[in-house]
């Protein structure tokens, strides 16, 4: 177990009043998160929106990870608050209407537990000093007062326990709901919209301070990618392989991956979502390379083929290309507000994937003599912000300024033990223009043969 550090509660106090932020993640302006909040109030239509934050996990082995909607809404690390938001309404003009409402937010905190701080660190409730200014909400309230607020609210105007706007999969909602009902004498509980689908238009479309952190996140995984490519030579596990680009992440400051590193070499590179990472690489083989890394909550999805002795054979680097060209088949065929992205029918003239498949099944073929786009598994792309799969409101998704999405062509052939699946983050430009957030990092088979070279 790990050392335990003694201190006093006044101590604790005085350490969460200096220093109310102490935490490794980069956050955007309070002012930032306030606009996403008032947004959120002009899409209820009048509603309550009750929002839980992610719960502590019960084992050290899984660390803390706030939920992606709570996040955006308040930049709050912490677990176990709840975001209550009012939206406004004016008073009907029928006699005995309920009165006038103006828009409010408050962040409710669980009473602090000091005998578990002193495993999980200090933590902030709503009596703590400068606890206003470090939350950024315009109220902040002890959790102990949520089920009266709510009740109050509906009992002053009835209409409300229909317009009540909850995360659909959380039991503390649930629960809340029901306790609501039972102490307004109402027959059941009231079925709840699902504050996610309002959440989901304002997440798509990225403002400059999340563009910023997803650049950073890029940036990150771009090194981790480069440290792959030092690292991959026969003989060296596939494990060791993404051990490197976790050390490299958490030098740039990184905080997990975004998802499970996939270092599949050999006949593991034509395996889509291959994470076992538990085979030696061997002379001859290409490695599929999916790892990237969040960086303040923010993530990227970057994807690069490398040769195991450092260069492809013929037949490698034909298959690379014909990746490669489908993906920028794609690039050249993007129509800012036209184009559509993961569209699994590849027939619509405005899905860059129907581009991207164009291309891979007219250019090379099988060891039998078949088009290759038969090889090819999954879509093109999707959309990328504070979870590496961010919502989109429909998928195929149209592209705007502001979004923020993947192109990842793959070409997977069994029979040859040769999986090849080139991925890259993009960003639609103010101007409509396409801007590649992983620029930085070799694309090209030439590029990739250099930095495996140390050039």
């Amino acid at each position: 177990m790990r050392r335990l550090i003694r201190f006093s509660f006044l101590a604790s106090l005085l350490a969460v009043a200096v220093t109310p932020l102490a935490h490794s993640l980069e956050k955007q302006p309070a002012s930032a998160y306030r606009a996403r909040r008032v947004a959120l109030g002009e899409r209820i239509q009048g509603g309550v929106a009750v929002l839980f934050a992610a719960e502590e996990p019960v084992l050290d082995l899984t660390p803390y990870r706030q939920d992606e909607d709570f996040y955006y809404l308040t930049g709050w690390t912490e677990p176990g608050a709840v975001l209550v938001i009012v939206g406004s309404a004016d008073q009907a003009a029928t006699p005995g209407a309920p009165p006038a409402r103006s828009y409010r937010e408050i962040l409710f905190l669980p009473t602090r537990n000091l005998r578990m701080e002193k495993y999980t660190g200090a933590k902030l409730d709503a009596a703590s000093p400068g606890v206003a200014r470090a939350v950024g909400v315009d109220a902040v309230a002890p959790l102990t007062e949520l089920p009266a607020m709510l009740n109050h609210l509906i009992d002053e105007d009835r209409r409300l326990a229909y317009r009540l706007w909850t995360q659909p999969a959380s039991t503390q909602a649930r629960a809340l709901v029901e306790f609501t009902a039972a102490t307004l004498g109402l027959a059941s509980a009231p079925a709840t919209h699902d504050v996610t689908t309002s959440i989901i238009p304002l997440r798509v479309v990225k403002d400059p301070g999340e563009i910023a952190l997803l650049q950073k996140a890029s940036d990150a995984s771009i090194a981790g990618q480069r440290a792959m490519m030092r690292a991959v030579r026969p003989g060296v596990t596939e494990r060791a392989v993404a051990g490197q680009m976790t050390a490299a992440w958490m030098e740039a400051g990184c905080e997990r991956a975004s998802y499970a590193p996939i270092v599949g070499s050999g006949i593991n590179s034509t395996i889509l979502h291959y994470a076992d990472n538990s085979r030696t690489i061997e002379d001859g083989d290409v490695i599929v390379v999916d790892a990237a890394c969040e960086y303040s909550m923010y993530a990227s999805d970057i994807t690069r083929t490398v040769p195991a002795n450092g260069h492809f054979t013929p037949r490698q680097r034909e298959i690379y290309n014909i990746v490669l060209g489908s993906q920028q088949a794609a690039i050249d065929a993007f129509v800012a507000g036209k184009s559509k992205i993961n569209d699994r029918d590849r027939r619509d003239p405005d899905s860059l994937d129907t581009a991207a498949f164009n291309y891979i099944n007219t250019h090379g073929k099988s060891l039998d003599g078949k088009p290759l786009g038969q090889y090819w598994l999954h879509g093109l792309g999707h959309m990328v912000g504070i979870d590496v799969h961010d919502p989109a409101e429909i998928y195929p998704a149209v592209l705007k300024p502001g979004m923020v999405f993947t192109i990842e062509p793959g070409v997977y052939i069994p029979e040859e033990k040769l999986g090849v699946r080139v991925e890259c983050v993009f960003l639609v430009g103010a101007d409509g223009k396409l801007i590649d957030l992983t620029a930085a990092l070799p694309h090209s088979a030439e590029a990739v043969e250099a930095a495996m070279q140390g050039k």
